[in-house]
């Protein structure tokens, strides 16, 4: 269902926020709606869904009704922070903030870590104007598998609650998804943003690494993490990678690329490279083929050359991602592995385990490859612009199997093709491209050469222009769950 309420009230009470930033940003410039409003329809909706969503970890009303009355009193003065102000958005738990303390969904985490401190990218959605509602669910560290038992909520889909929201920017996606805030944040290592944007229907944006600061996030793999925004659209991840792009003191893999506003502009004479092999393998969903045809012959319509291309290295660039990640998450949490491996959850420990059968010389021969990737890919670069190929080549599994430990994530890697581009180091895109024959969310993924971000957005907000699969709503959005 489309969200038209920024043209037509509800009269029946049910709650809603705008369809995206854009619209609700319109609204209160015009004094057509608050930013306290905004806020207090968002905490609504989590009052009315997310016992069932389980997206929140932490949630802030009290925090973020003060920092709408801050926005609406700052817009009545003539100060105006930009698109985010008043606008409510999310964070994930496994970044700092100071007004609430930082998880990543463990009792291992020592409690002081990040305590009273905002991460770079919080300290710019705040002072961008934005209100902070709370903290969304993860995965242990980012790493782990749904677990239920424990002292934390598990994320659900809000497309279908037996089903996993993907991960492990869980909530940040599922939330988004059923219209609890209007963007949040997450990070992506092996597809962290991209896979639950893809799962739970939304946009989901990675950005090139470096571009966007990590500091005060916890960390996965240092060389490989990225922050990035989840949103109803396109131009909505280009209003948050706007306020939170640039670098920072404290994050030596950050660097000084600010982003500027969106201007889709022309896209003619811009050339999309088509990956069909690799992206449906066996055993992918029979629905995932014909969408994904469907999509690009809607940027064929939009004046793209569209050429069918092959991913140089994609099983070993795949693995040296997978390889990568395991060796510096292990590096990271070996100083606590012996005194506090029962605290760690089974997802996690089974991680951990996998990593230390693996040797330095493995992790030498994973950035070896890692760069002849890249150059590869250099070379591929000189002949299209960008890449498209599906995000995933399945829909969102049943949650019943990883809770009882009888499926493991590792199993699903073949059908995530967010990993590759993990390895490039260039931004990624995920886009909702319609749904199964089962109802669930399919999504298609634009991919570039390092810094290439704007052209990405450029394309998915004009292939968002003329689709309306991103604006497709599950029934546990909070709007659907309270009408009559």
């Amino acid at each position: 269902m489309v969200n038209t309420w920024l043209s037509d009230p509800p009269a029946d009470g049910s709650i809603a926020l705008p369809r995206d930033i854009s619209a609700a940003a319109t609204a209160l410039r015009a004094g057509a709606v608050t930013s306290r409003e905004l806020t207090r329809t968002a905490l609504a909706a989590a009052d009315a869904v997310d016992g069932e969503l389980g997206s929140y970890l932490c949630r802030l009303d009290e925090f973020a009704l003060a920092a709408a009355d801050r926005a609406d009193a700052e817009l009545a003065a003539g100060r105006d922070r930009g698109p985010l102000h008043g606008i409510p958005l999310a964070v994930k738990d496994t970044i700092s903030t100071a007004a609430a303390p930082t998880t990543a969904q463990s009792t291992v985490l020592d409690p002081a870590w990040g305590a009273g401190r905002d991460a770079p990218v919080v300290a710019r959605l705040l002072a961008a104007g934005a209100v902070l509602t709370g903290k969304t669910t993860t995965m242990e560290f980012a790493c782990g598998m749904p677990e239920s038992g424990g002292p934390f909520p598990v994320p659900r889909n809000p497309w279908d609650l037996g089903a996993w929201p993907g991960g492990s920017s869980s909530g940040s996606a599922a939330g988004v998804a059923a219209g609890l805030f209007l963007a949040a944040l997450g990070s992506d290592t092996i597809g962290s943003v991209r896979i639950p944007a893809a799962m739970c229907g939304v946009t989901g944006l990675m950005p090139t690494f470096g571009r966007v600061p990590k500091s005060g996030c916890v960390p996965l793999a240092f060389s490989v993490d990225r922050v990035g925004p989840v949103a109803r659209s396109a131009a909505d991840c280009a209003l948050v990678l706007e306020a939170i792009a640039g670098q920072a003191p404290e994050d030596p893999d950050s660097v000084d690329a600010p982003f500027a506003a969106l201007d889709v502009g022309d896209l003619a004479g811009l050339r999309v490279g088509v990956v069909r092999r690799e992206a449906l393998p066996e055993g992918a969903d029979p629905s995932v083929a014909p969408a994904f045809d469907a999509a690009v012959a809607e940027l064929s319509r939009l004046g793209l050359d569209c050429v069918e291309v092959e991913l140089p290295r994609y099983a070993e660039m795949t693995a040296a991602d997978i390889v990568t990640v395991l060796c510096e998450a292990l590096a990271y949490h070996r100083p606590d592995l012996g005194g506090r491996w029962p605290q760690y959850t089974r997802g996690t420990r089974g991680l951990l385990l996998r990593a230390a059968m693996l040797s330095g010389a493995d992790y030498v021969q994973a950035q070896r490859v890692r760069r002849a990737g890249q150059l590869d890919l250099e070379r591929l670069f000189t002949r299209v612009d960008v890449v498209v190929m599906p995000t995933l080549s399945i829909t969102a599994p049943a949650l019943e199997g990883f809770l009882t430990g009888e499926r493991d994530v590792f199993e699903l890697f073949g059908h995530f093709h967010t990993v590759y581009w993990n390895a490039a180091g260039g931004p990624a895109l995920a886009l909702p491209m319609g749904v199964s024959a089962g109802g669930l969310p399919l999504s298609v993924q634009l991919a570039g050469r390092p810094f290439s971000d704007e052209t990405l957005l450029r394309i998915g907000a004009a292939f968002q222009d003329r689709t309306e699969h991103h604006l497709r709503r599950p029934a546990l959005a909070a709007e659907e769950r309270t009408r009559p």
